[in-house]
């Protein structure tokens, strides 16, 4: 019985263990278009038109899930540049991005931030 108990218990626990969902929160900008065409951390050239974003420390690919706390309405992007470094800000979002979660006229919102440890 002990041992069919752990068989059935291994890959739930397994599972849970592999991927934690990471929640932050803070103020988000977006890039103004004086940096279009300019390269990226990862060595990309910045698109407003992409679904990318810039965050101080997730690993550059990092798939990002932004909130805005004001709407509700969220975008996914991938980490592909540093910043941003104005204090209180965690994120910096492509225009499309930006526009996505509705955030264009504010210029600077409250968001959560969710994504997978790896």
């Amino acid at each position: 019985m002990t041992r069919y108990l752990i068989f059935l218990l291994l890959p739930v626990v397994l599972l849970f263990s592999c991927s934690r969902k990471i929640t932050d929160s803070g103020n988000a900008s977006y890039y103004a278009d004086s940096f279009k065409g300019r390269r990226t951390a990862s060595g990309a050239i910045f698109r407003q038109g992409k679904r990318t974003a810039a965050h101080k420390t997730l690993p550059l690919g990092t798939k990002v899930t932004v909130t805005n706390l004001k709407n509700g309405r969220k975008v996914k992007v991938r980490i592909n540049d540093r910043g941003p470094f104005v204090q209180g800000r965690i994120i910096d979002l492509s225009k499309k991005a930006a526009r996505k979660i509705g955030m264009l006229n504010d210029g600077v919102v409250p968001v959560k931030i969710t994504y997978k440890k790896k």
